[in-house]
């Protein structure tokens, strides 16, 4: 079976919506698109209404590209007051001869969570940091002997009011919500590299609105913080020094401004007219200036988070994000935070700017937790998969393929 994963990122400032096909272990971008967010302001539904527009808009727009009907999603939900803690569970081996399986591993990690999710919170994900098996502690317990399996693992979970309307939002529009992922999940798995699982390090994803901080120790989320501040304070500041609107502000941002001065040009200009419909003629330089000195303080602001959230040495520090792809970032970022800085790059084929960082990561983050539980699932089903001009051959397919969600409505009550 073919194996194909829809994402949705919902920001303050666009929607990306991204299918993907699942190839060796790859993902092969079938549709990569983005719609302006309505009736939502820092990921959350604000106005349900405007919000199903816009989510309408980026479906129409990715189903005319793929010639099908996308019924079901992954999607982001806030961040903020997220939390990680640790948790631990134990279970007795399910087979007669007693080799472990993805099924004790998915019975542990039900243990984990086993009362351990107050009523105002939701489930993210169970991430195992490590498995104990005859008293001894294994990366991976597949196929081995033992009565028992012991795991301690950490738990994510978001206050409920963050994924509240979001359902109800995609309904709507005839879309059903598999799982929810957090934005540090799919910007680590994008970025992630081998020597990163073997490290602690940091995420910052500059947003529009928000800019996201999360430590990883050795690929596991421990903790994270939301700043709130991003790109949005970067146009403002450009509005407000040249009196111009936030639209040709944008404008500047995104084509005119440098991230460091070093290499700006004071010939290089833009005109507009102002607020008082005057000619107002921009340079290079001075709004490079302007950039650089807003994103400063923001990379300074998360570089004195990162400290907060934990006391252990850092290996590394990975930028993403939308704004991470303006000029000369690597400049700054070499001038801040020194040979730790890594700015993310988005490889894929039809997806290549950080924007789309956290949309396509989810693919790779979600697809790590079929594995893990040995499921097979995919957004489209084999009539479907014959249209996108796949195989027509049939296989029988289990009704556990139809997700609910992902190590958290599926448990067993």
């Amino acid at each position: 079976m073919r194996k194909f994963i829809a994402s949705l990122d919902i920001g303050s400032s666009l929607i990306k919506l991204v299918v993907g096909e699942i190839v060796k272990n790859k993902v092969n971008i079938l549709a990569c698109v983005e719609a302006p967010s309505r009736g939502i302001k820092k990921g959350y539904i604000i106005n349900p209404e405007s919000a199903t527009e816009a989510l309408n808009e980026a479906f129409k727009s990715a189903e005319n590209i793929i010639g099908i009907k996308i019924k079901k999603v992954i999607a982001t939900v806030p961040s903020h007051y997220a939390e990680c803690s640790l948790a631990s569970g134990i279970v007795a081996t399910t087979s007669e001869d007693k080799v472990i399986r993805n099924v004790d591993i998915v019975k542990a990690m039900q243990k984990c969570v086993y009362n351990k999710v107050m009523d105002h919170k939701e489930l993210v994900t169970v991430l195992p940091t490590s498995f104990i098996i005859n008293d001894e502690v294994v990366n991976n317990p597949l196929n081995m002997i033992s009565e028992k399996l012991s795991m301690k693992a950490i738990i994510v979970t978001v206050p409920k009011k963050n994924m509240e309307g979001l359902s109800i939002c995609l309904k709507n529009i005839g879309v059903e919500l598999v799982d929810i992922v957090i934005s540090p999940l799919g910007d680590y798995y994008e970025h992630k590299t081998k020597d990163s699982n073997k490290e602690i390090g940091a995420v910052i994803n500059i947003g529009e609105e928000t800019t996201t901080v999360s430590i990883f120790n050795r690929g596991i989320l421990t903790n994270l913080e939301v700043i709130d501040i991003g790109g949005s304070s970067i146009t403002s500041d450009l509005a407000y020094v040249y009196k111009i609107s936030m639209e040709n502000a944008k404008y500047v941002k995104e084509h005119l401004a440098l991230a460091h001065t070093r290499l700006a040009q004071p010939n290089e200009s833009l005109s507009f007219k102002d607020k008082y419909d005057e000619n107002v003629k921009i340079n290079e330089y001075d709004a490079s200036e302007i950039v650089m000195g807003r994103l400063t303080e923001i990379i300074n602001l998360a570089k004195k988070q990162i400290n907060l959230l934990t006391k252990k040495e850092i290996s590394y520090i990975i930028l993403t994000g939308g704004v991470t792809e303006s000029g000369d970032f690597d400049i700054l970022v070499e001038e801040l935070i020194g040979n730790k800085g890594i700015i993310g790059s988005v490889e894929e084929i039809g997806a290549r700017n950080n924007k789309y960082a956290t949309a396509v990561g989810m693919i790779k983050y979600y697809n790590s937790r079929l594995k893990l539980r040995n499921v097979e699932f995919s957004i489209f089903n084999l009539d479907e998969q014959a249209e996108l001009g796949g195989t027509d051959k049939r296989i029988n397919v289990s009704d556990k393929s139809l997700l609910g969600k992902l190590f958290g409505y599926f448990f067993d009550n």
